[in-house]
């Protein structure tokens, strides 16, 4: 993982957070978004296995969605959404750390054929580990779908807490589902195990 930099005060106080830094672990590259990166983010956000388990993907996703989220959100100063990649630089995925009402999140998503790797947990743990290093005071809520038991296995590495459930509707299954939300503290940050 690249080094770690002392939090930036400014941004502590704000409320936003530095650009989104560049991290390094044995398998991936997490970076920034580029545009270039539409066309991997739409053709797995068009995948129903994969937008089934987000909560604020459209539905239909098309490639100016992707394109309007790259120049508008992606590298928000109120957020880090880092592009999964692995050594060819391919965009595989996005695990991200934003500022919303309640608090900072964690979210992610990985396209079907990084599945099953332990790639998530890797991306996850690493970005969160900055996140800290940046915000050692802050905690980090996130929440998985009551049928999405991988996400909440990549939580639960991390350290994360169940804290609730609330039901929440998923544009991509056009339905209310169960929401189990989590939280997670630094001193309940989990060490990385691979």
């Amino acid at each position: 993982m690249s080094g770690a930099k002392s939090p930036d005060r400014k941004s502590q106080a704000s409320g936003s957070l530095p650009p989104c830094p560049v991290i390094r672990t044995p398998r991936l590259t997490l970076r920034p978004h580029l545009l270039s990166d539409a066309e991997a983010v739409t053709a797995s956000l068009t995948d129903f296995g994969v937008a089934r388990m987000l909560l604020r993907v459209p539905q239909p996703y098309h490639l100016g969605d992707a394109r309007e989220w790259l120049e508008t959100e992606a590298n928000a100063g109120t957020a880090w959404n880092a592009a999964i990649t692995e050594t060819d630089d391919a965009h595989i995925g996005v695990v991200s750390i934003e500022k919303l009402r309640n608090g900072w999140h964690l979210g992610y998503w990985l396209n079907r054929q990084a599945w099953g790797r332990g790639i998530m947990s890797e991306a996850a743990w690493a970005l969160v580990a900055a996140f800290f290093r940046q915000r050692p005071d802050s905690t980090v809520l996130s929440g998985v779908f009551a049928d999405n038991t991988a996400s909440l296995k990549v939580q639960a590495k991390l350290g994360f807490a169940i804290s609730g459930i609330a039901d929440v509707y998923v544009p991509a299954r056009g339905a209310t589902v169960n929401r189990i939300e989590t939280r997670l503290t630094r001193d309940a940050f989990a060490p990385a195990t691979e």
